[in-house]
């Protein structure tokens, strides 16, 4: 009766907060169309603008590299004085971005240079949104079985945006050009007003540790973590790199060489994003607290993609570029609520904060290097990078398989402040 009684009050918990969850949700879900809902526009911004294929990639590229800098310090101040402090201020900043950048494009006549100001400032705010759900979902939960289900939505709603941003920025672009950046603010003041007041501070919620004391435990945590951490990082920023090179040749190429525009273009490269949006949601309801199983989804779904990824160079066909990439999309989408749920769940949470904010700046580096790597590799030998992307899936295997090393049996006696791994 006892244990029907703390069963029926975990899931009590799970679905009184679920509003919340969806609240939380719509973070990712925004950062991503900020940045992503650009990729199937760039051709267009190319010829409004009057800049080159390498130029139009800065305009993905500035918005990642600023989060990556930023991303730890946000990380920290999460920790020190809580997560809605640090994410209320990112998505204002992030709305003001996306107003300059529109206002820009809208009322100058060389708008470019500003337009990467906006960018900017929106990148800016994607430091303190995105970054910061991943420890607030495991501040929310008691048991770690709700935590990976709900990373797994958090992830799902990620790549969910990834789906709709093609579609939703082709379908805006084709009234206004510049539209696609003035949805920004909008969608972050929808998201805003439901993190205010459908987000609760938790109640054991308490004012995190002083500076000195953070730098010691963070330094141990990595002394004593480094091995797994590092490789965890690394493959974050390899899969980034790969989806964000791909969705940039991917997108340059149904324009140039099919001569696919607008929402049509959009609905296309939604495909291989819904095979990755699908692929998170599983994975996430699959792995619950087991952290062996998702050390063998992460090494699995990584050679699927390297193989995805060398199987481009074998045709260039429509039908079998767009299920290669669909095969990619999967492994990809699989690997991510793994490598989220590793970290939520063995590290304390008064520094969960900044490591997973050392992992999601990780993964933007691959966010950042993507585009301007596949737009330089394009003119001359993209064939070559596609080898490279097959090579970084094979260390990515390699780091999950030798790195990543879990031991169930050693969790009855594990650390206060971390799981064995």
């Amino acid at each position: 009766m006892a244990k029907n009684n703390a069963l029926n009050l975990h899931h009590n918990e799970i679905h009184e907060k679920r509003w919340a969850i969806v609240s939380i949700s719509s973070i990712p879900l925004i950062m991503t169309l900020g940045n992503s809902m650009l990729i199937p526009i760039l051709p267009l911004l190319e010829k409004k603008l009057d800049i080159s294929k390498v130029q139009s990639s800065y305009i993905i590229t500035v918005y990642s590299i600023v989060a990556i800098f930023l991303i730890p310090i946000a990380g920290f101040l999460s920790d020190r004085y809580g997560r809605k402090i640090v994410i209320i201020p990112s998505l204002i900043i992030s709305g003001i971005g996306g107003i300059i950048s529109g206002w820009a494009a809208w009322q100058l006549k060389d708008p470019f240079s500003v337009i990467l100001i906006g960018r900017i400032l929106q990148g800016i705010g994607a430091a303190g949104g995105l970054p910061i759900v991943l420890p607030l979902v495991g501040d929310m939960f008691q048991r770690e079985k709700d935590v990976s289900t709900t990373l797994g939505i958090i992830e799902t709603s990620n790549t969910l945006g990834k789906v709709i941003s093609p579609i939703l920025g082709s379908f805006l672009a084709g009234f206004i050009w510049f539209l696609p950046f003035l949805s920004i603010p909008v969608f972050c003041l929808i998201s805003l007003l439901s993190i205010i007041f459908l987000v609760k501070k938790p109640n054991n919620d308490k004012a995190g540790l002083k500076f000195k004391d953070f730098l010691h435990n963070t330094r141990e945590v990595f002394k004593e973590h480094s091995r797994w951490l590092l490789a965890v990082f690394a493959i974050g920023a390899i899969l980034m790199f790969i989806l964000f090179a791909v969705l940039f040749y991917l997108s340059s190429t149904l324009e140039d060489q099919y001569h696919y525009h607008g929402v049509k273009k959009g609905f296309i490269l939604a495909v291989p994003l819904a095979a990755l949006c699908l692929a998170s949601y599983i994975a996430g309801k699959v792995i619950k607290e087991n952290l062996v199983l998702m050390k063998w989804i992460i090494f699995s779904s990584i050679i699927l993609t390297g193989i995805a990824v060398v199987a481009v160079s074998f045709s260039d066909q429509f039908m079998f570029l767009l299920i290669v990439f669909l095969i990619c999309g999967l492994g990809i989408g699989a690997s991510l609520p793994c490598l989220d749920a590793i970290i939520t769940q063995t590290i304390e949470k008064n520094i969960r904060g900044t490591v997973t904010a050392f992992y999601s700046s990780m993964r933007f580096i691959g966010v950042a290097a993507g585009p301007p790597v596949m737009a330089y590799y394009m003119k001359s030998n993209s064939t070559f990078l596609f080898i490279i992307l097959a090579f970084l899936s094979l260390i990515g295997a390699i780091l999950a398989f030798l790195a990543v090393r879990p031991s169930n049996e050693n969790e009855t006696e594990k650390n206060p402040s971390h799981t064995t791994v």
